[in-house]
């Protein structure tokens, strides 16, 4: 008798049991309870409307009811750890140094304006042009949520972030981010009472178990998938120097990624799905559409706006 005989009934039933659990997680996997549900996050701080990574920007942020501050961390000389993205000040500031090369009272303005990096031509102003450190943003919100990426293996700051977060009894709404599997080691190490994002390569493993039906048999620990929407590669979004790879990268990344299963399954078994980063009302729809739990944009105030307009529109149907 033929292996297809035996092969194929197996292969359907198999089919037909992985997408019965993935509609259905909870059957295998106890719900998780959420701290915190980040709708709106400003990226930088927000920093399409003030500079970035400054108090001012955190404050406009926190006046439109922003539910998550998403920021880089790096380390000063004399061992503070600072927000910014860039480890070297030539863009921010106009000094091509290191911030590692320079004491905490040393470091140097902002320029009065900065391009915001996902609205090209776009620029952000503002009358704070102060670097901040993580301690003093602990101080001022003491209880918004904020994700805090680590984007190199520097096992000082990343003590020192756990420290802090522990000081200042953040665990529960402070997150890990890393792109690199290898500094998130070092970082859950460190810390890890805190809850913790995906990295590059563990997106893929998901993305992978996802399309061999292997999702819904497998432990996520992640408690945040902050992944970047598809539709905004080539318009505000370049990861490649070549126009070509761009292209690409946007048509079989839609392809891959924007699954309402997918993230339906994430969400139920509490993998909260947070697209960045987003600054137009298309893009928020798009978003929300496929069953994300936030946004992280650089415009606050136009997300909000959104927001509190879906929500009217919703309460008169």
């Amino acid at each position: 008798m033929s292996p297809l005989f035996y092969a194929l009934p197996a292969l359907g039933g198999y089919v037909m049991l992985s997408i019965f659990f993935l509609r259905r997680p909870r059957l295998l996997h106890a719900p998780r309870v959420r701290v915190f549900c980040p709708r709106l996050g400003a990226h930088r701080g927000g920093s399409g409307e003030r500079l970035e990574n400054t108090m001012e920007a955190m404050e406009n942020s926190m006046a439109q009811r922003a539910d998550l501050l998403e920021l880089d961390c790096q380390l000063t000389r004399d061992g503070v750890v600072v927000v910014s993205h860039d480890k070297n000040l030539t863009r921010q500031s106009g000094v091509n140094r290191d911030i590692s090369s320079l004491d905490f009272k040393d470091l140097p303005l902002y320029k009065e304006e900065l391009e915001v990096y996902f609205s090209p031509g776009h620029f952000a102003h503002g009358s704070d042009r102060h670097m901040v450190c993580l301690k003093d943003l602990f101080q001022r919100f003491p209880q918004t949520p904020m994700s805090l990426e680590v984007k190199e293996e520097n096992e000082e700051l990343i003590h020192k972030i756990a420290d802090l977060v522990r000081h200042f009894d953040r665990n529960e709404i402070t997150i890990w981010a890393s792109e690199k599997s290898s500094v998130m080691k070092k970082c859950k190490a460190a810390n890890p009472e805190m809850p913790f994002s995906f990295t590059i390569s563990r997106g893929y493993w998901v993305l992978l178990l996802y399309y061999l039906g292997l999702l819904p048999f497998f432990p996520i620990p992640e408690r945040f998938l902050i992944c970047f929407l598809p539709t905004i590669i080539n318009r505000t979004y370049f990861p490649f120097s070549s126009p070509g790879l761009n292209r690409l990268a946007a048509v079989a990344s839609k392809w891959f990624i924007m699954r309402k299963s997918l993230i339906r399954h994430l969400e139920e078994r509490g993998v909260q799905v947070i697209f960045w980063c987003l600054n137009r009302e298309s893009d928020f729809e798009a978003a929300f559409s496929l069953g994300a739990t936030g946004i992280i944009t650089d415009y606050p105030t136009a997300l909000r706006h959104y927001l509190d307009n879906c929500g009217r529109a919703a309460q008169a149907s």
